[in-house]
């Protein structure tokens, strides 16, 4: 077959599987192309209905509740989602061309011609859901570290290094084997179970020709899985989150606990060895909290509350920092109208995220959550020396 097109016969039916980049135009011509030729009588591509009507629709954002995000405890969530989409932008927009573009083509050549289609990916939500759930709290980490990592570079990559790292397959293969050593559980569920997922949705649609266009990162994985042919309908082991462990939803109450410990040994011992505890809690939760919303640029009066806040842990366990700051930021700062129409635009760059208003209350959140939990490291150090002292 083609460098890019492979063909399996599976009992009496044919599937083709057509390997793209996400971001190549190219991609888009291979798409017209092989579904003219091959004249399938279905067409399936590596999209969930959120990611098709998110590539659809770009002015999804405008009716963002982005207080009710934050309440309902999905802002990391949503976040996570806007760097992905601004990553996949900035290399668009190198390219001169749209990310998706090419799963939009398939849709649209095959309503055209009256084809059958099918959306074969899992759910992006469920799926960073999933990613989450299964990572331990050093793998959140880094997850977050190449999250923020991916907004702050600001290191531009030639057009040619792009297409050529992409039509090799190369940066792709790359990237998986990076997650696979450094992150096995993110690899498993990003890769390994869409891999099994789409396969599971091909293999299971209907026609005698099936064409399915999907990320070229995909394509070893869902031909092994086609071709063991085992398979359930649906595949429900991969549609649900994952249920917490008991021990990590009573983590922040042990912790609490801990600290309450920590207090009343250490007004045992005295009371100025009490008393200092209590400043060494203050100072250290406090500080690393407000920095923390320094270098996301927050409001002045959030910076001040961030250093009332983090303290206040000790007898709000189960509440982040960043549910009690993050809509402090939202009042004080409301997204405005323009925010929302930009906000396509400002994820492409570092500045557009610091500057937009929807973007920098996701920020204020997450920052003052991750400084809040070193402040608190550090707290708990800090008094236990004190203690020991």
């Amino acid at each position: 077959m083609e460098e890019n097109l492979f063909r399996l016969t599976i009992d009496d039916r044919e599937i083709y599987l057509l390997g793209t980049a996400h971001v190549l135009e190219k991609s888009k011509e291979e798409v017209e192309k092989y579904i003219n030729e091959l004249d399938p009588d279905t067409v399936c591509v590596e999209l969930c209905e959120a990611r098709y009507n998110s590539l659809k629709d770009e002015n999804r954002w405008q009716n963002l509740d982005i207080v009710k995000v934050i309440k309902e405890g999905k802002a990391f969530l949503l976040l996570a989602n806007m760097i992905l989409s601004s990553f996949q932008k900035r290399i668009g927009k190198n390219l001169k061309t749209k990310p998706g573009v090419e799963m939009l083509e398939a849709i649209k050549l095959a309503e055209e011609k009256s084809k059958r289609i099918v959306l074969v990916d899992r759910d992006v939500n469920l799926t960073l859901k999933r990613a989450w759930a299964l990572s331990n709290f050093s793998d959140k980490m880094k997850i977050l570290e190449v999250l923020f990592e991916s907004i702050f570079s600001n290191e531009k990559v030639e057009k040619e290094e792009i297409e050529n790292l992409l039509e090799n397959g190369d940066l792709i293969s790359s990237m998986m084997d990076e997650l696979s050593t450094k992150l096995p559980k993110v690899k498993e569920v990003l890769i390994d179970e869409r891999d099994y997922y789409i396969a599971n949705k091909i293999f299971n649609s209907e026609g005698k020709k099936i064409l399915a266009v999907v990320g070229k990162g995909h394509i070893n994985g869902i031909i092994k899985f086609l071709e063991k042919k085992e398979f359930k309908t649906p595949p429900e082991e991969f549609e649900s989150i994952p249920e917490g462990k008991k021990l990590s939803k009573l983590t922040p109450y042990i912790f609490g606990l801990i600290i309450a410990v920590l207090f009343v040994l250490g007004f045992m011992k005295g009371t100025k060895v009490g008393i200092d505890m209590l400043y060494a809690w203050i100072i250290a939760s406090g500080i690393t909290t407000s920095l923390a919303a320094l270098m996301v640029m927050a409001h002045p009066v959030t910076i001040i509350l961030s250093w009332l806040a983090a303290p206040i842990k000790l007898i709000l366990p189960p509440i982040s920092a960043g549910i009690f700051l993050a809509p402090i930021e939202a009042v004080l700062r409301k997204p405005r109208v323009i925010d929302f129409e930009n906000l396509n635009e400002d994820l492409t760059t570092f500045r557009g995220f610091i500057k937009n208003r929807v973007t920098k209350i996701l920020l204020v959140f997450a920052a003052v959550t991750i400084g809040a939990i070193v402040g608190h490291t550090i707290a708990i150090v800090w008094m236990t020396k004190i203690l020991a002292s």
